[in-house]
């Protein structure tokens, strides 16, 4: 098994106990929730009597059923207004900040968190949605989870999960023009292939990825669920750090030097085990054409 890997260090600093079942109760540091996959595990936490137990480690926002041309209420869609009416009353019972319409803040779940400085390196985030590998490119252990899974956040603020595998995928050398960072995954993913990363966690490593900007590690880091993958990250470094000053809920002051140390101490070390390297070449992938309906349908 892996060790020394900030998957492993993130995952041991979060773990709350073992479960007779073996899998690992895992702490969750900030739980992301919407519209969609939220109200019926609110549903299910009001059929047990029960309260949200960590609201202010909980964040809202209506993110996949907003409608482009026209927000007035309510909305054309009866569906969208119903699921909208739900989250506001959900969030208005439990105490949960809300991003809404209006507000100046709502937006993409896994865009707004990075962008208030929410998604931090060395935390574990959780979200109903496939995609919260996008935050591992601050360093963090995000996973996206079922509706069910939404109700025991919502309750114990913690997730049974299995310890995954850690398979570092290096990619070292200049891109060549017209190449960018979702050419790079999609290289990798009709490589590995869409089951390739089944019980794996999937770190992104190299001067390839090291040369990329915030934006850039979000797109891969994003992917690593189409490729099978439970999550995906990249170390923090100083362009991670960069990003994060300064913005809303980042670490102010003397606090913020506390907080970069402590983050690059959660580096992988230089002498991590893996269970999996796999190593590219950054000038052998070329512009990627996809088609069908998979990201391992595609070619060069």
């Amino acid at each position: 098994m892996s060790k020394g890997t900030l998957f492993d260090k993130v995952w041991d600093l979060h773990t709350v106990g073992t479960l007779p079942s073996g899998q690992t109760q895992l702490f969750i540091g900030l739980h992301l929730i919407h519209e969609v996959t939220s109200p019926q595990a609110f549903a299910m936490l009001r059929e047990r009597g029960l309260k949200v137990l960590f609201p202010d480690r909980t964040v809202a926002t209506v993110d996949h059923i907003v409608p482009t041309e026209n927000q007035a209420r309510p909305f054309v869609d009866s569906l969208a207004e119903e699921m909208m009416q739900a989250l506001e009353k959900n969030v208005k019972d439990n105490g949960i900040v809300f991003h809404n319409i209006g507000s100046g803040s709502q937006g993409i779940v896994h865009v707004i968190a990075p962008e208030q400085g929410l998604t931090q390196p060395g935390m574990t985030i959780a979200c109903g949605d496939s995609h919260t590998s996008t935050h591992g490119a601050f360093g963090a252990i995000a996973f996206g989870i079922g509706t069910s899974q939404v109700r025991d956040v919502l309750a114990s603020q913690t997730l049974a999960l299995s310890k995954l595998k850690v398979r570092k995928i290096e990619v070292n050398g200049t891109l060549q023009p017209g190449v960018y960072a979702k050419d790079v995954v999609l290289h990798i993913i009709r490589t590995l292939g869409v089951k390739g990363g089944v019980g794996y966690a999937y770190e992104f490593a190299g001067n390839t990825f090291e040369n990329m900007d915030m934006e850039e590690r979000m797109t891969v880091c994003n992917m690593a669920i189409e490729g099978g993958a439970r999550c995906g990250y990249v170390n923090p470094d100083s362009v991670t750090y960069d990003y994060l000053k300064g913005r809303d809920f980042a670490p102010k002051g003397t606090d913020w030097d506390k907080a970069v140390a402590w983050w690059e101490s959660l580096r992988s070390d230089e002498n991590a085990k893996y269970d999996d390297i796999v190593v590219f070449q950054a000038e052998h992938i070329s512009p990627t054409v996809t088609w069908g309906i998979t990201p391992g349908q595609g070619m060069g």
